[in-house]
């Protein structure tokens, strides 16, 4: 039963976090300070009440409308709390399975939900504009590469020769999308995807980026391949590829042994 409290009770924080994620978004969207300001309806501009803001919940109270202009609310806001809430679960899950509890894997928690945060920030807005804000990539490489060092030099999570191989994955993976934008000039990906990649690259290390950008790359297929079989998308169309990026990167942090096992076994026939 206290296992059951205390699960929830981080997926109700990740949704909250996930709550001032749409915040970010939307005030990046429009230029404005998402550390200052009250939080208001985007179509009547009206402040919310305190009962407007209850993550997830308030949609479902309020029937998916405004209180005040009874507009439709998007469906991001729930989407995108409900996604933060099971990332963090997720990621409580990977350092917090054992009873001992040591200073790295606290420190470690509070990396990833951080890193889990600007990755989610990232996948929302190059879905809706087609790029990713500068304000939201270079802070989450700053962090990532921080943490890379600290845990690193006192933690020991990179032993020897791992610290020089995850160097390595976030500068070839870099290397690779920077090797595709001049070739194709910009036309198959955008600066952006190699920053992106670079810090994929600190945050799996290696093999763990080969196995995410591949899983990117299947995914951005069926998913480009679906989209032109519904007429949605047209074969010189642009799609966003972070998204794919993201959720690659997702995968083979929670579930690499699994996906490299399940690749092995249909595509090795071992």
């Amino acid at each position: 039963m206290l296992d059951q409290l205390l699960f929830l009770s981080v997926f109700l924080l990740g949704a909250i976090v996930g709550s001032f994620l749409n915040c970010v978004i939307y005030r990046l969207e429009t230029g404005g300070n998402f550390l200052k300001g009250r939080s208001f309806c985007p179509l009547c501009k009206k402040e919310l009440a305190w009962q407007d803001l209850f993550p997830i919940f308030s949609f479902i109270f309020l029937k998916g409308k405004c209180r005040y202009c009874q507009q439709k609310i998007s469906w991001q806001y729930p989407l995108v709390e409900i996604a933060a809430g099971t990332i963090f679960l997720l990621v409580f899950k990977l350092f917090f399975l054992n009873s001992e509890v040591l200073l790295a894997d606290c420190l470690g928690l509070l990396y990833y939900w951080t890193i889990a945060a600007f990755l989610i920030v990232i996948f929302v807005y190059d879905l809706k504009h087609y790029i990713i804000p500068d304000k939201i990539i270079y802070p989450a490489i700053i962090v990532s590469g921080a943490w890379y060092l600290i845990s690193g030099i006192f933690f020991n999570s990179y032993a020897g020769y791992g610290m020089l191989n995850t160097a390595y994955a976030a500068l070839g993976a870099a290397a690779f999308f920077l090797f595709i934008v001049l070739v194709s000039r910009g036309r198959w990906m955008g600066a952006g995807d190699i920053k992106l990649a670079f810090l994929m690259g600190l945050i799996l290390g290696w093999p763990g980026i080969l196995a995410a950008l591949l899983l990117a790359f299947y995914l951005g297929a069926i998913i480009g391949v679906g989209l032109m079989i519904l007429k949605k998308k047209e074969l010189k169309s642009e799609v966003p590829f972070a998204p794919f990026l993201v959720v690659g990167t997702f995968l083979i942090l929670f579930w690499e042994n699994e996906l490299l096992d399940w690749y092995q076994a249909i595509f090795l026939l071992k």
